[in-house]
């Protein structure tokens, strides 16, 4: 093991994010303007953001002004991951059911050319009561169903790709506030590279995980190793007595490329607080390789190479 990099104070320690492989899709939100948008995305993607209770990972990408959108008006990209196709399948058409076709003037597009299709409004368009009818645009279908402010329109189907879920930094700060305002900085960055999203609230976690637990019933539980109140207590702990608190950011994205530019980009904004700031360590949560395929390897993003 190489010895640790200190940058600005910051020991980067010399470890890796562990992440495995996902289904993915990208869905675009249209609406009468931004704010209503927003409202449909927010909602869609709530109670999204571990597939350990959640069914997906989801989460917005970037807003999208007028020029970028199918309709030509404001929206907003989101993305969301899931385990499998079929599982992907089921929570595209319940969450744009319920958050999207609900919203007023909102409208949803397939964000991805290509991949393995699943249904968006396929199924959806039976909310029209026989109603509903398509129209082909440019070898796509899209679906019109007849709703109480004009009409709800709908891409028929929208492709799954293969996606990367699990990428994480944990960041040891001396407190609360040095912790938690290095993560904020961290999200900012992350949020700037595209094809990524962060799904925890505000793009960060405070219940880190470890795969078991001393109970047979559940599949995960808290990270003792990088919990302060533990450090003189746990057999094996991770933690010096200056760090008081640590903040973790988990990123899914599109390619183990995206993934690692977030990681990348977030280990850059929080270095440039530094130590004076609060923060004394970045590590990242493995399980010894056991866990996933991709492997984002801190030292290696430090220097500017690929994670993997």
């Amino acid at each position: 093991m190489a010895e640790p990099i200190i940058d600005n104070g910051v020991v980067i320690d010399d470890t890796f994010a562990e992440a495995f492989p996902m289904k993915a899709t990208r869905l675009l939100i249209t609406a009468f303007d931004a704010n209503w948008a927003a409202n449909a995305a927010v909602a869609m993607t709530g109670f999204a953001t571990s597939v350990i209770a959640c069914g997906c990972e989801a989460g917005i990408e970037r807003t999208l002004s007028p020029d970028e959108t199918p309709d030509g008006r404001p929206g907003v990209s989101v993305l969301i991951f899931a385990m499998s196709g079929k599982e992907l399948a089921k929570q595209v058409e319940r969450r744009v059911g319920q958050c999207v076709l609900t919203c007023p003037t909102t409208a949803i597009f397939a964000g991805l050319d290509d991949g393995e299709p699943i249904a968006l409004g396929r199924n959806l368009r039976f909310f029209g009561d026989g109603w509903q009818i398509s129209k082909m645009i440019d070898g796509k279908r899209y679906w019109r169903v007849p709703v109480m402010d004009g009409e709800f329109v709908a891409e028929e189907t929208t492709p799954v790709v293969k996606g990367v879920g699990g990428g994480n930094l944990l960041i040891l700060g001396r407190d609360t506030a040095s912790a938690l305002a290095a993560a904020e900085a961290g999200v900012a960055a992350m949020r700037r590279v595209p094809n990524v999203i962060m799904p925890f609230p505000g793009g960060v976690v405070r219940s880190g995980s470890k795969v078991g637990s001393k109970y047979p019933a559940l599949m995960a539980s808290t990270n003792d190793a990088f919990c302060p109140a533990l450090t003189p207590l746990a057999k094996k702990t991770e933690l010096t007595d200056e760090v008081r608190c640590v903040m973790e950011i988990v990123i899914d994205g599109l390619t183990d490329a995206d993934v690692a530019a977030a990681t990348r980009a977030g280990m850059a904004a929080i270095v440039g607080r530094g130590s004076a700031a609060g923060v004394v360590r970045i590590s990242a949560g493995n399980y010894g390789g056991k866990l996933g395929p991709f492997h984002f390897h801190l030292h290696r993003l430090h220097g500017g190479e690929g994670g993997t």
